[in-house]
């Protein structure tokens, strides 16, 4: 297993190369790693929520527990297993507080 000397993600190899999925880095390898990630689709990364314009999420009506503030941006993600229910994330719309929620 390699990590992205930029930023530091796990590598995948793909041939002879290992390439870096969060930031496209890629560089020759000889290890003898036998993990061959192949898609279907392209760029099938999982969003996930973070450094990104939150204001393009849906909000909701929920209290923020640092300001008090009534209005949240929201999302879900599945955290644990399949079997298992999803995991509700907030983000106040004023402060930027985040916090989460388990159905």
């Amino acid at each position: 297993m390699e990590f992205c000397p930029k930023c530091k993600s796990i590598m995948f190899y793909v041939g002879g190369k290992a390439i870096c999925r969060k930031c496209g880095y890629e560089k020759e390898s000889d290890s003898k790693e036998t993990l061959v990630i192949k898609s279907k689709k392209k760029n099938e990364d999982v969003p996930v929520i973070e450094d990104i314009n939150v204001q393009t999420l849906p909000t909701t009506k929920a209290v923020c527990p640092a300001c008090g503030n009534n209005e949240a941006y929201w999302w879900i993600r599945q955290l644990r297993a399949a079997d298992e229910p999803e995991v509700r994330f907030y983000r106040c719309t004023k402060c930027g507080k985040t916090w989460r929620e388990y159905s």
